[in-house]
């Protein structure tokens, strides 16, 4: 049987609508027209500063949070960029500047997002850096579900859309 907990603590599925702009006022992400976001609180599923702000609101309720680039997608990283050979990548996949790609090292086998900063006839730039990296995020969130993660949901770390597709 599941519960619907009042207000959101950790290992609760939360249904989050918000909406997303940096210190200009420009939006650069929103649930609108799409459906809410869905996560288990508590496990780092969305950036550490959102979490925090979302302990302790109930559904229906409103509020904006202010994320600062620690909390949220780390500070710019000047030396966070690598030269890469063109040859490199294959030569169907068509590169533009600020197309993400995910790299694998070689080594460690670690996956990383990289972003194409530049393009050169023989090489690409790529910027390990977030695109919102360094920015301070204004989110407007409301809480719009809110119930207990299943014991399934919790073993697995994630949240099961019973089926609705993304």
């Amino acid at each position: 049987m599941e519960t619907n907990p009042l207000t959101i603590d950790d290992d609760d599925v939360v249904s989050l609508a918000y909406s997303l702009r940096l210190d200009d006022g420009q939006e650069v992400d929103s649930s609108d027209g799409d459906d809410p976001l869905e996560f288990i609180q508590g496990y780092g599923q969305i950036i550490p500063g959102l979490e925090e702000a979302l302990y302790g609101m109930a559904v229906g309720e409103e509020k904006q949070v202010v994320v600062e680039p620690e909390d949220g997608y780390g500070h710019y990283d000047v030396d966070d960029f690598s030269v890469v050979p063109r040859d490199a990548f294959p030569p169907e996949l068509t590169l533009a500047p600020g197309m993400g790609l995910s790299v694998q090292d070689s080594e460690s086998g670690e996956v990383f997002q990289a972003y194409v900063a530049e393009l050169h006839s023989d090489s690409v730039v790529l910027d390990f850096n977030h695109p919102l990296a360094g920015e301070t995020l204004h989110f407007q969130v409301k809480i719009v579900g809110l119930r207990a993660a299943t014991d399934e949901e919790l073993e697995h770390g994630h949240v099961h859309d019973n089926g609705h597709s993304h």
